[in-house]
């Protein structure tokens, strides 16, 4: 029995076309979209890649980029099809291909919707990213002398400007790593040397943060030293005093950010992917509805269309004997040795009878 079986009149056959037709046109922005949407993504994690750990986190906008990409394509050979579809003599030029067209357009939409759950999904190994990444620019902030890390310290200046945050869980971040490199530090004074010698390996640890710490609504000047010591500041009370310095961790802020930006595209992916199965419905039917025109040879009569010609199980139980009786072929191959001249048929021992004897031949009367 057919599954979701609808008739169709010629009239309906073609209006169906005529809209398959520009659904496919649309479908080919739709993958522009998805194109640009990978891109923008794949921007948005270079811009600050010198702040994660080096991650495979590039597959999910490398998968909406090439998603889209090959959505142009399917959907404008699917655009040239449904036009030419119009007309039921054209159908023919189409008829053995649209079958696996179907098919491979199937698992072209089954890809788009990995990669709208890919989105939701990724966020786990972007913390991780994120946490390593910023736990060594910070470690690196002070290395402004040495190549390759002389940049880290105006890009960790920046970010916690724009994302309003500071270190990498909270401020006390800072005061567990020396930030201040040895160069600008004055080795003739005592309690730059004590403090010094006081840590085990030999850093200069101290309670403060950079300027860019500094909360701007406070409303007095920043304090970025000495900041649990209440005595050294008058009218300072490091618990009850909010304002002073940016509260939230700079990985909180990215990670708010970027989850923000992947469950945005994750959605638009979503709904790209309703519209694409929609579209790939209505060319099954359109197809299903044109063979069975031919069939009947006449193209005005009215026709039936459906999704499956029979039911899930039937047609799961028959794909999978055409999967075995190709694996029994391939044996058949194997024990011929690859040598063609041998012709040995692909059946099974059922063809004949339980014993796979022949029946013996009948004698021919006249």
């Amino acid at each position: 029995m057919a599954v979701l079986p609808v008739k169709f009149t010629k009239t309906k056959r073609d209006k169906l076309a005529q809209i398959l037709w520009i659904l496919n046109w649309i479908s080919v922005i739709t993958g522009a979209i998805l194109f640009s949407l990978g891109l923008f993504l794949k921007v948005e994690i270079n811009k600050r890649k010198e702040l994660m750990a080096e991650r495979d986190i590039q597959y999910v906008p490398n998968m909406l980029i090439a998603v889209g990409f090959i959505a142009c394509a399917i959907n404008f050979l699917g655009g040239k099809i449904c036009y030419d579809c119009v007309d039921t003599s054209k159908f023919l030029r189409w008829k053995l291909i649209m079958l696996p067209y179907i098919v491979c357009t199937f698992f072209f939409t089954s890809c788009i919707l990995v990669g709208a759950l890919m989105c939701y999904s990724m966020r786990g190994e972007l913390e991780e990213s994120l946490d390593l990444g910023l736990a060594a620019a910070l470690k690196f902030y002070k290395d402004t002398d040495t190549p390759g890390r002389c940049f880290l310290k105006r890009t960790v200046d920046m970010l916690q400007i724009e994302f309003q945050c500071c270190g990498n869980n909270g401020y006390k971040d800072w005061s567990q790593i020396q930030w201040i490199s040895n160069r600008y530090l004055d080795m003739s004074h005592k309690e730059v040397v004590d403090r010094l010698r006081s840590n085990v390996e030999g850093k200069y640890l101290q309670d403060g943060v950079p300027f860019s710490c500094c909360n701007v609504n406070s409303p007095r000047p920043c304090i970025q030293s000495q900041i649990s010591n209440n005595s050294a500041h008058y009218n300072y009370d490091h618990v009850t005093e909010q304002l002073n310095l940016w509260p939230r961790g700079c990985r909180h802020a990215l990670l708010d950010h970027y989850t923000h930006i992947m469950q945005s595209i994750g959605l638009t992916v979503l709904v790209i992917w309703v519209f694409e199965l929609s579209v790939l419905t209505g060319v099954r039917y359109l197809q299903t509805a044109l063979e069975n025109v031919l069939r009947q040879g006449d193209p005005d009569s009215e026709s039936d269309g459906w999704l499956l010609e029979n039911s899930f199980m039937e047609t799961a139980r028959t794909n999978l004997n055409i999967i075995k009786n190709l694996g029994k072929c391939n044996q058949v191959d194997t024990a011929n040795n690859g040598d063609p001249n041998i012709n040995v048929p692909c059946t099974s021992k059922a063809t004949y009878g339980p014993d796979n004897v022949p029946p013996k031949q009948q004698p021919v009367t006249s």
